[in-house]
């Protein structure tokens, strides 16, 4: 058997794939990342690793010759809160790439694409729980990527017979996460400033509620969800039976560093609550939360502790300025 997975120097895609190169027999992992957000030393040694860009090279060749049984598609720019400022990236890179890879898996005959879409496509949500049965309603231009490229995989299901299964996950996190980038990953952001002797940065009052999930808790129902039968066809939440706010987060962070200050900034664009339904994840997927908050940011902040020192991600000229946060301003 023959997977590729991309975005396989991020988070998801190395803890994937160095999970199935561990755990399963016989599957040779074809992992395909940019750099421009992963690291190469995050990519298991038996990782065929090709760097490519999925929105300006072709993947022609690579379909071709590895011929794939299942394609999980990972790779993303995630950074909702700084998505209105940067409109055309967001969308090449996470609709124009996402259509690159559903073109080959056609054109291929791939088994099952497994797309991980986003919270981000629910906006606000009904009564505060996301529900993988409600409409979504995005609030930000990731979330409307994400939304758009579901549609685009359900289309390609009717017309071309591509069979797919899309994940929502929510929060996830560990070791291998990018904690260098200034617009994604609120926990590993905090890590970073306190690494770098700075107060950890919250946005409005913290009130916020998010359902943490830790990366190993994610990785069998992953596999799973591209070898079941019954998640042909199926969009499912992923991760969140806990959810804490992002004061609690914090302060439970704090708690592991044993050391740290806050500071609160001017509110943002943001979704408030952010909880979704895991009752399909257990059903489907057999996705049991293993890992509390704490000890998972125990793991992480024992990895993070170990990173080499790097800048800190800043974009260098934004597409849009009109509307930019004070804190984000260069």
């Amino acid at each position: 058997m023959k997977v590729l997975i991309t975005g396989v120097a991020g988070l998801l895609g190395s803890k994937f794939a160095q999970y199935i190169i561990e755990n399963k027999k016989n599957i040779q992992v074809v992992g395909l990342d940019n750099l421009s957000g992963g690291y190469l030393e995050n990519v298991h040694k038996q990782v065929v690793f090709h760097k490519l860009d999925l929105v300006n090279e072709s993947l022609s060749e690579l379909f071709h010759r590895y011929k794939f049984d299942y394609v999980f598609h990972f790779a993303a720019y995630a950074a909702e809160g700084l998505s209105p400022f940067i409109r055309k990236f967001n969308y090449d890179n996470n609709l124009r790439a996402t259509a690159s890879i559903v073109n080959q898996c056609i054109k291929h005959d791939v088994k099952r694409l497994i797309f991980t879409s986003s919270m981000a496509v629910y906006g606000h949500g009904q009564n505060k729980i996301f529900d993988e049965k409600q409409i979504p309603d995005p609030i930000d231009p990731y979330g409307v990527a994400k939304y758009a490229c579901e549609l685009d995989i359900k289309i390609s299901g009717d017309q071309h017979g591509l069979d797919w299964t899309i994940l929502r996950p929510h929060n996830v996190y560990g070791s291998n996460q990018n904690i260098w980038d200034k617009y994604r990953n609120v926990l590993g952001i905090w890590m970073f400033q306190h690494l770098n002797g700075k107060s950890m940065t919250i946005y409005g009052d913290g009130t916020q509620t998010r359902a943490f999930s830790y990366i190993d808790d994610c990785l069998e129902p992953m596999w799973k969800s591209a070898v079941n039968k019954e998640c042909s066809k199926q969009i499912i939440n992923i991760g969140g039976i806990e959810s804490n706010s992002i004061i609690e987060a914090n302060n439970i962070l704090k708690t592991v560093i044993g050391d740290g200050k806050t500071v609160f900034l001017e509110s943002r664009h943001e979704v408030n609550h952010a909880v979704p339904t895991y009752e399909k994840s257990v059903d489907l997927l057999g996705f049991k939360h293993l890992t509390s908050l704490k000890m998972g940011l125990n793991y992480m902040w024992d990895w993070a502790k170990t990173q080499p020192k790097r800048e800190q991600f800043i974009w260098p000229k934004y597409e849009l300025e009109k509307g930019i946060y004070s804190y984000w301003k260069n």
